[in-house]
């Protein structure tokens, strides 16, 4: 299926400037979730405002960067920061780093984000493994483009077998997406659990649904950073994000690696 024009010279740019061929795997950081970058071996980076149709993000804990290298000799680029809608950009732009996995034909693209939980029979600090997606009716897909089949549900399944053998425990959910910037209120995450959702966040569902119409093999995984509002009486806080990630990224960076070699 056709990418949009721009992303094309876009691509051209990163390769010009030493991105490698093969790329095995391409990696969304969310955030509190950037140190992965330090997994990166033979690493270089390039800045989001240096790559033509690239704005740069505004939200704390996101790099601004594109950093490509090796992950068990597999070649990688990995998106140290993303796109939310809720910063002014269009849907569009918040599915960039899509736009260019498949512009570079990356064999797999992994999403991860940090979500709050609405299942009380998750902690903080978990890490979820996206099953499904809801996105209260929303349209999250750039405009103009034709429907598609949502198709990440065997990716799923594969990811929590890899997380079993590697004696890692996950959970699996639905994550409902939010447009943000400001937290949920309590009666809609009472509303949100009913409806069947596990964890809400502002990011991932474009992602998903536009690799799913670009028909790349794609998984997205939650770190629970924090529960929602009015599950439990803690007052919600963006610092608490990167204190719950420091506690998982040995766990998280063992993760992705194992999604980079066998997904």
């Amino acid at each position: 299926m056709a990418l949009p024009d721009f992303i094309h010279q876009s691509a051209k740019f990163l390769k010009n400037n030493g991105l490698p061929d093969n790329i095995e795997a391409a990696v969304i950081l969310g955030s509190g979730l950037g140190n992965f970058r330090d997994c990166i071996q033979q690493s270089s980076s390039i800045g989001y405002s240096a790559i033509p149709h690239f704005p740069e993000p505004s939200v704390r804990g996101h790099d601004g960067k594109l950093i490509y290298g090796s992950v068990n000799r597999k070649n990688v680029i990995a998106f140290s920061g993303r796109f939310h809608h809720y910063e002014g950009f269009s849907f569009r732009q918040t599915v960039l780093p899509v736009y260019i996995a498949k512009a570079v034909n990356a064999r797999k693209l992994i999403i991860s984000n940090a979500a709050g939980a609405i299942n009380k029979n998750f902690n903080v600090g978990d890490l979820m493994v996206i099953d499904n997606v809801m996105r209260q009716n929303m349209c999250i897909s750039p405009k103009n483009f034709s429907s598609f089949r949502y198709q990440h549900y065997k990716q799923s399944e594969k990811a929590r077998v890899l997380a079993a053998e590697l004696g890692l425990p996950v959970q699996r959910g639905t994550y409902l997406y939010a447009k943000g910037p400001n937290y949920e209120t309590k009666a809609e995450i009472r509303a949100f659990r009913i409806m069947g959702a596990d964890a809400v966040g502002m990011s991932t569902a474009p992602e998903l649904s536009e690799a799913a119409r670009l028909d790349i093999k794609a998984v997205a995984i939650s770190l629970i950073s924090n529960m929602a509002a009015g599950v439990t009486k803690t007052k919600l806080d963006h610092a608490e994000v990167k204190q719950t990630a420091e506690l998982r990224e040995k766990d998280f960076a063992k993760f992705v690696k194992k999604l980079i070699s066998d997904l």
